[in-house]
């Protein structure tokens, strides 16, 4: 397979996983990748009458967050049915997949990227194209899930393998020609090798607070990787990989939070990446 077929076919997959689940994802990876959003607008400067673009945009929090600052807010997402709901909570939202956006040269002040480079084929395209649509002197930032994982992350992961799920053949693999070092080092060094200038990165650690049932609803409802695993199964490995994930979320209860009916709250450690820079 050459490096652009490779591509196209990781491309592909992920607009096939995330088709048809918004609903799915707002209700419980969707808070999430929320997390993050007031350090991601702070790191692009974004203030009363800063021209945004929110790319990736999902359900909308990081533009309604830029919005609620007072900045003036377009966004973009390559899944028409999180298009929908974003627009549905106010957002100014339209499909756009990357590497192409239908945006002017130097349109924007800020341009936000939350958790959305892990899911484009052509990293380098895409912060090129991102670039091009930044004024001079405007500031990108984008967060992204690094190489260093928190415990939480690998819960629904451990469940996986410990219930004998085994992974479909058509889950998505970035081409190893267009990976680059998940760590603050190698991402800041991509944005730099795109052209951009002052290109820093750090790494974000928080607890995401959720229930086992809402955690579980994710995978459950087919959204991302963990997602394509789980419901790929049949029905007797499905329930092995459930017995197995409330074994394994008892590691994540808060001591005195216990609570026998499996809706009770878990505290789930989780490590990603945030990077700045200027065009």
């Amino acid at each position: 397979m050459t490096t652009t077929d490779a591509t196209d076919a990781f491309d592909a997959a992920e607009r096939a996983m995330w088709a048809g689940r918004t609903e799915a994802y707002a209700r419980g990876f969707g808070r999430l990748c929320a997390h993050p959003v007031p350090a991601l607008l702070d790191a692009a400067g974004v203030a009363a009458g800063t021209r945004v673009l929110d790319i990736g945009t999902g359900t909308g929090a990081a533009a309604l967050a830029a919005g609620e600052r007072g900045a003036l807010v377009r966004a973009v997402d390559a899944d028409a049915g999180m298009v929908a709901e974003a627009r549905r909570r106010g957002v100014a939202a339209e499909v756009a997949v990357l590497p192409a956006l239908p945006f002017g040269d130097g349109e924007f002040d800020a341009v936000l990227g939350n958790f959305v480079l892990n899911h484009v084929g052509r990293p380098r395209a895409a912060l090129a194209e991102l670039r091009r649509v930044l004024r001079p002197g405007g500031r990108l930032a984008v967060t992204l899930w690094g190489a260093r994982r928190g415990a939480g992350q690998d819960l629904l992961g451990a469940a996986l393998a410990a219930g004998g799920a085994v992974p479909p053949s058509y889950l998505p693999r970035l081409d190893p020609a267009e990976d680059f070092a998940r760590t603050p080092d190698g991402l800041a060094g991509l944005l730099a090798e795109a052209g951009f200038t002052g290109a820093g990165a750090v790494e974000l650690a928080w607890h995401h607070r959720t229930t086992v049932e809402e955690w579980w609803g994710g995978a459950a409802g087919g959204v991302a990787t963990v997602g394509l695993v789980l419901t790929a199964q049949e029905a007797g490995t499905v329930a092995a990989v459930r017995r197995e994930y409330e074994r394994l979320c008892a590691a994540f209860v808060p001591q005195g939070a216990e609570n026998a009916d499996g809706e009770g709250p878990l505290a789930l450690p989780h490590v990603a990446l945030l990077a700045r820079a200027v065009r």
